[in-house]
């Protein structure tokens, strides 16, 4: 997948608001594998819509969106799953980890399926971000902060053109937002992916090629 492209795109709940301004509802935006985006947002302003739309489990807007040119409405199931499994991976603000499973299970879950990272490529992922010591502990029993990190590492393990990440920061310290930047660039780089994140305030340290206001 080369690009993600937005026509026109809102989400039905706003389909009655007059004046909306966006540089991405109601717009032609277009992302293109190999770039980063911010997409700066307020509350209540659709950015999880927005996830949610991209990754096919919500249709509830209007317009259309499409990967490379396709729209994703008339995508199969079999489809939908090559592209979560291959092509899109997404850190969900929400994170959606097992609470009852450790850190690295949440993590060899999506691996198991994939195999496209070593063991040892995690457990370098997990010093570098300084939970290496949580590796066997569950995720009910970490903090929010160190449930970003497992779940960032998991959308690691697979291949993407492009990573979405809905804001991964909003509750690390500064420090290791730079450290999860600089893990991003770097594997961004080396699958040669785009990236796209959120923020509705605090934001992932990168050099954006292009910033939109939601």
């Amino acid at each position: 997948m080369n690009t993600i492209e937005l026509q026109q795109t809102l989400p039905e709940v706003f389909a009655g608001r007059d004046g909306i301004v966006s540089d991405v509802w109601h717009q032609q935006v277009a992302f293109q594998k190999g770039k980063m985006y911010l997409i700066e947002a307020a509350s209540g302003t659709g950015k999880s819509s927005l996830c949610s739309f991209i990754y096919g489990y919500r249709t509830d807007y209007q317009g259309i969106i499409t990967f490379d040119g396709e729209n994703v409405r008339k995508l199969t199931v079999k489809q939908w799953t090559d592209i979560r499994k291959r092509s899109l991976s997404m850190l969900f603000q929400e994170l959606r980890l097992f609470g009852e499973l450790t850190a690295w299970e949440n993590v060899q879950l999506k691996n198991g399926l994939t195999g496209f990272c070593r063991k040892q490529q995690v457990k370098d992922w997990f010093e570098q971000l300084g939970i290496a010591d949580k590796w066997d502990v569950k995720v009910g029993k970490m903090s929010y902060g160190q449930q970003q990190r497992v779940a960032f590492v998991r959308m690691l393990c697979q291949p993407a053109d492009f990573f979405f990440l809905d804001e991964p920061v909003s509750h690390l310290d500064d420090g290791n937002g730079q450290i999860m930047a600089r893990i991003l660039k770097e594997e961004a780089a080396r699958q040669g992916a785009g990236v796209i994140v959120t923020s509705i305030g605090k934001h992932l340290p990168l050099e954006y090629d292009r910033v939109l206001s939601l």
